[in-house]
């Protein structure tokens, strides 16, 4: 019997492989996740925010499957915010996730079905357990690309509308030089 080699390697760029999925999203894409919409428009609405790599060895839904991915989140602002992910609940809501740090520097940001936000720090070799019934949402601290890996169940699914229609209850900004929570005034 033959060894074969696996469908897919993971390198210090991410995933590579026959079978390895593939996305990316533009700050036109997610533009309406940041708050200062007159920086926006002083940007490139073309610029790639972030892209992702993932492999999915069974179906989505599947019971008892796992999913596994690379994310390259850029560096760069939006007035004193910096770039991030869409961010999103899972669909099964109780699904846990896990993050981990490759290079580059960020946080990831967590918020609760009570609209508590926390942070963590994410660098090379972070590993971040995200529980069930938390949004989460990747951002880029640093200037270089933040990469980090992430392994979830692939019934988990993305409830991306709550955190569209309602947001974050906290946002990452630069204050004083650095990467500060700051909760919005109504």
């Amino acid at each position: 019997m033959d060894i074969i080699p696996p469908p897919i390697q993971v390198t210090q760029r991410g995933l590579e492989g026959t079978e390895v999925s593939t996305s990316q999203r533009t700050l036109g894409d997610i533009q309406s996740i940041f708050a200062d919409q007159e920086a926006l428009n002083s940007l490139d609405l073309d610029q790639k925010a972030y892209e992702v790599a993932c492999y999915f060895p069974v179906g989505q839904g599947k019971e008892g499957g796992l999913f596994y991915g690379f994310t390259t989140l850029y560096p760069g602002k939006v007035g004193k915010e910096y770039f991030m992910t869409k961010g999103h609940f899972h669909q099964k809501i109780d699904t846990g996730e896990f993050y981990w740090g490759v290079s580059g520097k960020g946080a990831l940001l967590f918020m609760d079905l009570n609209r508590k936000v926390w942070a963590e720090e994410m660098k090379p070799g972070s590993l971040h357990y995200i529980p069930g019934r938390v949004a989460h949402r990747t951002i880029n601290t640093g200037d270089e690309p933040l990469i980090f890996g992430a392994c979830w169940p692939s019934d988990a699914g993305h409830n991306y509308e709550t955190i569209q229609q309602q947001g974050f209850a906290a946002r990452i900004k630069e204050v004083d030089g650095a990467p500060k929570i700051v909760i919005p005034e109504n």
